[in-house]
């Protein structure tokens, strides 16, 4: 006869082993698709076409096939670059006053401001602004420049990232902002020496959300900008193969490896603060 603490961990053991699969499925449908594509950028060509995983002979040429034939790759990488770090920089910046002010000041219209904030993140930014975007780049004579892109994209992800550095800094007690006060700390005194350092995991949330969405952005890119040079990579990515030809399978593979390494190498280095944040409340707004 099977006694109840020998159920109550047959039960424990089958939850478990449940959750780990659930777990380790997930991780197979993210990692697969990845393996698949690194392992098509090192096939030779005919490998690419035969079935099989596993590349029968490889083929590293198909990265400098791809700056050979892309000339503007290397220009496109970094518009990239600097349009999603000052993307960053700025939101972060708003998103951390923001936060800080919603939470930790006497701010009148509080609830307005909320409001809005909520409102704003209910509509497709992409597609109900775009022709408004449009026109106020084209006013501000910001068409067709590359550090154009970024105060556009500074909006996608500006309510989000001020809700998220909200919740960050409401599980930071009022009592040790207001004993900053006594001991005759300002408010941006109280900010930067005393509340930023506790609040770091979260900013890395917010890094990491709009790292993503900036890198990958397509849609403003194409439409506010006209010149290859100045165009950031997914843009160039999209519009490079018209036709296969030249451009087989391992090849297409290449350029895109090119395109996702910095954002999953920037995702590996900060996943432990990244995750820290989200048990920290990053996500409690």
């Amino acid at each position: 006869m099977i006694s109840v603490g020998a159920r109550r961990y047959q039960r424990l053991s089958i939850g478990t082993v449940l959750r780990h699969a659930v777990l380790i499925a997930f991780m197979l449908i993210i990692l697969l698709p990845l393996a698949w594509v690194l392992l098509l950028s090192i096939k030779s060509i005919p490998d690419a076409y035969r079935p099989g995983f596993w590349p029968q002979h490889f083929d590293f040429s198909h990265y400098a096939f791809a700056l050979t034939n892309i000339p503007t790759l290397g220009r496109n990488m970094l518009n990239s670059v600097l349009v999603t770090t000052g993307t960053i920089a700025i939101t972060t910046a708003c998103a951390v006053l923001g936060g800080y002010a919603l939470v930790h000041l006497a701010l009148p219209g509080r609830a307005l401001v909320l409001g809005l904030l909520v409102a704003s993140m209910f509509f497709p930014t992409r597609v109900t602004s775009l022709i408004a975007i449009f026109e106020i780049q084209r006013g501000l004579g910001l068409i067709n420049t590359t550090a154009g892109l970024i105060l556009p994209y500074v909006t996608l992800n500006l309510a989000l990232s001020v809700f998220i550095m909200r919740g960050v800094f409401e599980q930071i007690s009022h009592e040790l902002v207001d004993a900053a006060c006594i001991d005759g700390a300002g408010a941006w005194r109280t900010l930067f020496a005393i509340l930023l350092p506790l609040t770091r995991n979260g900013i890395v949330v917010v890094i990491i959300v709009n790292f993503v969405t900036a890198w990958g952005e397509y849609l403003l890119a194409l439409t506010l900008t006209n010149d290859q040079e100045v165009r950031t990579l997914p843009v160039v990515l999209a519009s490079a193969f018209g036709g296969m030809g030249q451009w087989a399978w391992p090849r297409i593979a290449a350029v895109y490896v090119i395109a996702v390494a910095p954002g999953l190498a920037a995702f590996a280095f900060t996943q432990r603060w990244y995750m820290r944040g989200l048990q920290e409340g990053a996500l409690k707004y």
